[in-house]
């Protein structure tokens, strides 16, 4: 059984490393964003309350993530394990997923504060099909311009360095407690995710073994 938790700040790679496990394993990887959006499309009662949270820019509540995402890990194909990834990201969200699911492994992508400055402030977004790119490691083929549709790229506010410093801030005072909860409990395994992808892969699979 394979039921893993990624923690880590913005830009540390959990996505990209979580997809890449998430085929091996045959488990499937959970982002609460994704989770939200997902049940607002299928319009289940629990997706139609988030929707009103959503819209109106406002956070949705710990009780109706947790909502969310326990329906999913009811569904069969996470029955033999899964990947939360970035979540929980306080302590009562952490204590709340305890009392639903054990955990196997906890996960904390430990990465240079200058390097996910680096990152972050190079990715760029395009505005039509939301395709991600990174000026440094995955640039576009026009610079400037989307691969898909031509349009121009955009830098979103949040990943401006200044921003970027401030998110990097606000997630290691959140996170501190929850690292050191899940250290006591022997799950946590720190992982050097400064490497490029594939490295960190191999280094992600020695800790899973």
């Amino acid at each position: 059984m394979h039921r893993i938790v990624f923690l880590g700040p913005p830009g540390a790679g959990k996505g990209t490393q979580a997809l890449v496990l998430a085929r091996e394993l045959g488990i499937p990887h959970l982002s609460t964003g994704d989770l939200l959006r997902a049940a607002v499309a299928a319009k289940t009662p629990l997706g139609h309350e988030a929707d009103g949270y959503m819209r109106s820019g406002r956070l949705v509540p710990d009780g109706l993530v947790l909502g969310i995402l326990g329906e999913r890990l009811e569904s069969a194909d996470a029955r033999e394990g899964f990947i939360l990834d970035g979540f929980p990201r306080n302590l009562a969200q952490a204590e709340t997923l305890e009392r639903r699911t054990q955990l196997d492994r906890v996960i904390s992508f430990e990465i240079p504060a200058e390097e996910l400055v680096r990152r972050l402030s190079a990715r760029r977004v395009c505005p039509l099909c939301q395709s991600v790119y990174n000026l440094v490691s995955r640039p576009p083929r026009t610079p400037g311009r989307c691969d898909r549709d031509g349009a121009e790229l955009l830098q979103r506010p949040d990943d401006r360095p200044e921003a970027v410093a401030t998110r990097l801030e606000v997630y290691s005072v959140q996170t501190a407690p929850l690292l050191e909860f899940y250290r006591r409990k022997g799950l946590l395994r720190a992982l050097d995710a400064s490497g490029v992808p594939d490295e960190v892969t191999r280094h992600l699979r020695s800790l899973l073994g």
